[in-house]
């Protein structure tokens, strides 16, 4: 809501992440006035209904026109793409083989020209990959996931166990950019 953001931002935030990807009446007008970056995150639904039955025609190409059409929003409204973060939205009206999707085809999405962020850490799908580990027990899932989606262009890894999962992208990095 456009209130809470200027509250927000007085009391010193610098970015919205909003579930709603700014389409609540008011809410890019003030994102822009704000100077705001911003995160938009795609979610099927409602919170209420998002998991109710989960459906795409090809939920990588859906997720792909949800955002060239929201990207193309804020920069009507003067937010500048370096600006612009988008998040796929694991977990968020989608059923795991949704979510596997847009995880092997995240790099897709560079082709908007912002940052992608992907947030993995300890969701459901992990624990169902994992054949149904509670919360508690999803830190591996959750370390390989995140590596999986730094693989696959993730520029923004939202995580709870940070040493852990940043331990490993380290280890990942050095290998990455290792030269003899």
């Amino acid at each position: 809501k456009p209130i809470v953001m200027k509250e927000a931002f007085s009391a010193g935030a610098s970015i919205i992440n909003d579930v709603n990807a700014l389409r609540a009446d008011g809410a890019l007008k003030m994102a822009a006035e704000l100077g705001a970056d911003v995160c938009l995150m795609h979610m099927q639904g409602t919170p209420r209904t998002m998991q109710a039955n989960p459906s795409y025609d090809n939920v990588v190409d859906d997720v792909k026109k949800f955002f060239h059409e929201r990207i193309a929003a804020c920069e009507n409204a003067g937010i500048q793409l370096d600006s612009i973060t988008i998040d796929p939205g694991f977990g968020f009206g989608k059923n795991l083989g949704h979510n596997i999707a847009l995880l092997k085809n995240l790099s897709e999405f560079h082709d908007f020209g912002v940052s992608i962020l992907a947030g993995l850490s300890r969701k459901s799908m992990i624990g169902a990959l994992l054949g149904d580990k509670d919360v508690d027990s999803r830190l591996i899932g959750s370390v390989t996931a995140a590596l999986i989606a730094a693989e696959n262009g993730a520029d923004i890894i939202r995580v709870h166990d940070v040493a852990e999962t940043k331990d490993a992208l380290t280890v990942w990095e050095q290998i990455q950019n290792f030269r003899e």
